[in-house]
């Protein structure tokens, strides 16, 4: 290693360091569910699981085993929230373990499939003796808030590194937390759309995560600016979401993916799925296809009986898959494949 090679390393360590300002708390959890608790009908609990967290996806078993994990006094992971304008507490990380806390102290889970201590099993919190309740009510568990000091690049941040065994959110729920605004509503509107819902497939955990969204961001971000895509597609989605949120061009936006979606329908029976019966929708083909139309469509809004064949090749197969499908270059091969296809219908 050349002492060159060191110091630029060390620059970059510097560039690359955001001020991070955070809280370390400790609560009991009595109290952490009454935070949880009070308001939570009313939405001014104030501590809340935001809107890309709502799903609540814990089995009982596995909130058992937290609970169990309480119980025998392990170590449990810290609860990350961020501090927001009003004084609440966002969760960033830990709505499955707050629920389940919650749901346990409220009666509304019975323990199952317990090892450890398996004479719990089939018990709920109001089984056990009182001063077991209190020890448990008593039980602290510790939490770190980003104070609104902090920016949306280090809650991105944050949202990506976490590992903490629990459920990691996926690209399309951090950007829903962070980047929440008018365009992924306008997002969320358009995967509910009727010629979409008809053409795709999802499993209900990917559907859950928001892969229809991702999907659909990825449409309208390459269809705009896929040449100017270098590196790191999260990155550059979330810069395209900021612009978006900031400039929606929303009839326009609506009216090329109504316009894509209405040409899929007339002309491919399986949408884009490989097969009538597939149980996903590829990311890679989605993008190539739906992109690659829209491209087309707006050189040539009044493309005849175009045939795509061209979609059973192995040249068009080899777009679609293989390793660094997320790569720049990829990334156009195969956009710029299915609209030059297209484009030379005769």
């Amino acid at each position: 290693m050349t002492e060159k090679q060191i110091k630029d390393a060390e620059l970059q360590i510097i560039e690359k360091q955001r001020v991070v300002d955070y809280d370390i708390k400790e609560f009991t959890l009595e109290i952490l569910v009454s935070k949880y608790n009070h308001g939570l009908e009313n939405d001014e609990n104030e501590i809340f699981v935001p809107t890309y967290q709502r799903n609540f996806v814990w089995s009982p078993e596995r909130q058992s085993k937290f609970i169990e994990s309480i119980l025998l006094g392990l170590p449990v992971p810290y609860i990350f929230t961020a501090d927001i304008e009003d004084g609440r507490l966002e969760i960033v990380d830990g709505s499955q373990r707050i629920r389940t806390l919650d749901a346990f102290l409220n009666n509304h889970l019975k323990l199952t499939d317990l090892e450890l201590l398996d004479k719990l099993n089939g018990m709920a919190f109001k089984d056990l003796p009182a001063g077991r309740q209190r020890k448990i009510k008593n039980s602290t568990i510790r939490m770190i808030t980003l104070s609104d000091k902090s920016d949306d690049d280090i809650r991105f941040l944050l949202f990506e590194r976490i590992n903490t065994g629990s459920d990691l959110l996926k690209d399309m729920e951090k950007r829903r937390g962070i980047f929440g605004g008018k365009f992924l509503d306008f997002v969320r509107e358009c995967a509910e759309h009727p010629l979409f819902v008809k053409h795709t497939t999802f499993t209900p955990n990917i559907k859950k995560r928001g892969e229809p969204e991702e999907l659909i961001l990825r449409f309208f971000a390459y269809s705009d600016e896929y040449q100017s895509f270098t590196s790191g597609v999260n990155d550059f989605l979330n810069r395209y979401t900021v612009k978006r949120n900031k400039t929606l061009e929303k009839t326009r936006l609506k009216s090329e993916f109504e316009r894509m979606l209405q040409f899929v329908d007339k002309h491919l029976p399986n949408g884009f799925k490989r097969k009538e019966d597939s149980a996903k929708t590829p990311r890679t083909r989605f993008e190539a296809i739906s992109v690659g139309i829209n491209l087309a469509l707006r050189q040539n809004s009044n493309i005849k009986s175009p045939s795509f064949s061209f979609l059973n090749t192995v040249s068009f197969e080899g777009e679609v898959t293989g390793g660094s499908h997320n790569s720049p270059n990829r990334v156009r091969s195969r956009i710029e494949f299915v609209r030059d296809k297209l484009l030379r219908t005769k």
